[in-house]
């Protein structure tokens, strides 16, 4: 792999490593991986990517669920990536509404900049991976590449892609690790 190969995937949660759920993820109990997903993410970082977490929750902004549920519901995700294998480096989250205008919340690149001051790399270095129109939206802001998978809203959001789209499209995140690890072009 090229030293110009990007290092940094910054994954969507909801849709992309858990099933999506309308009426939001609420508890552990309702967070549930979906087939392939963690195995893909330790794949991943087995071979020498850093993988990373960047999601909308606005359920807690919303009263729906507390910052404390939502930890542990990230300490179950990060704790089933580790008993495949592999390793979550950061999750960044924005927890405000829709209606509050924040600059995280995708599709605005808020996030993506935070990944990027963390790890200390340009966005274009960055691989994001989402299921929705606004993680590919957000990725394009910061010059960093999307991908779409069509779990979750990605069959959704696939159709809303233009013919010419220079987006690449995956089943899933398995499939997208595997073409990302065989030097995706």
């Amino acid at each position: 792999m090229s030293d110009h190969q990007p290092r940094i995937v910054v994954l969507d949660r909801d849709g992309v490593i858990n099933h999506e759920s309308a009426a939001f993820i609420k508890s552990t109990e309702e967070w549930e991986p979906l087939p392939g997903s963690l195995d893909a993410i330790a794949t991943l970082c087995h071979a020498g990517f850093i993988v990373t977490v960047a999601t909308n929750q606005s359920g807690v902004g919303r009263g729906l669920l507390t910052a404390e549920t939502l930890d542990a519901i990230h300490e179950k995700m990060i704790d089933g990536v580790k008993a495949a294998g592999g390793n979550i480096e950061g999750i960044f989250i924005c927890p405000h509404r829709p209606d509050e205008g924040c600059r995280c919340r995708k599709p605005n690149p808020g996030l993506l900049h935070q990944v990027a001051d963390k790890f200390s790399c340009r966005p274009a270095d960055m691989l994001v991976i989402g299921d929705s129109i606004r993680d590919l939206e957000a990725a394009e802001a910061v010059g960093a590449r999307p991908i779409l998978v069509r779990t979750g809203n990605g069959q959704k959001a696939e159709k809303l892609l233009a013919g010419n789209s220079p987006v690449r499209v995956f089943e899933n995140l398995a499939d997208a690790a595997r073409a990302l690890i065989n030097g995706l072009p």
